[in-house]
């Protein structure tokens, strides 16, 4: 099950939150990737597009610095409306390209280290985060936690500074088991509230 919704609803919620975006950043090495999954795919007219809804002029990115979270949530807000998809739908796909993403960008080794299973690298993500905060000291990652294994499922908690990326989480599980060679799925079993510090899902294999 996915708590999340159609683009319309999901994204609404984004724009309350713009005054709590102007004090988180994002590395660029995250835009970029925005970036070459739009042109791979839909091509260079279509990114120029989106950068013009998005009003980012200079249409590419540092990847060793930092940007406001504005201008990413913008950016997928905008993909949506162009590319006529849910924004749902092109996080979860950007969390998968991620994983092949950051290898290919110089970060495979580092992502080596991180585990040798499916379970062991999940488990070290927050170390992995804090490795990576050594040269990205506005990172302001995710945290992550590993509990109940059993021989073919996990649960994940996920807590995070940042609203309304459960869908890139997705995605990113997925793009992770394909690194294990692993067809894994993932369900949602607890939602971030009042009451529960931390959402949580299941995963299988």
């Amino acid at each position: 099950m996915k708590f999340y919704f159609p683009f319309h609803n999901y994204f609404v919620q984004f724009y309350h939150l713009y005054d709590k975006l102007i004090f988180l950043t994002m590395y660029g090495l995250v835009n970029i990737a925005i970036k070459d999954l739009v042109v791979t795919n839909h091509g260079e007219e279509v990114w120029k597009e989106i950068c013009r809804l998005s009003d980012f002029e200079d249409m590419d990115f540092i990847g060793m610095n930092p940007y406001p979270d504005k201008i990413t949530y913008d950016l997928v807000k905008n993909a949506s409306i162009v590319l006529k998809a849910d924004a749902a739908d092109i996080l979860e796909a950007f969390g998968e390209y991620w994983i092949l993403y950051t290898a290919d960008e110089g970060y495979g080794d580092l992502m080596d280290l991180t585990g040798s299973s499916f379970v062991e690298f999940l488990g070290n993500l927050d170390m992995l985060h804090y490795r990576i905060n050594n040269i990205m000291p506005q990172l302001a990652a995710p945290q992550f936690s590993t509990r109940n294994q059993k021989e073919n499922s996990v649960e994940l908690e996920y807590r995070s500074h940042r609203e309304g990326l459960v869908p890139m989480l997705y995605g990113l599980i997925r793009g992770l088991g394909k690194r294990f060679n692993m067809v894994v799925t993932t369900e949602q079993i607890q939602i971030k509230n009042e009451q529960n510090g931390c959402h949580v899902f299941l995963i299988r294999w």
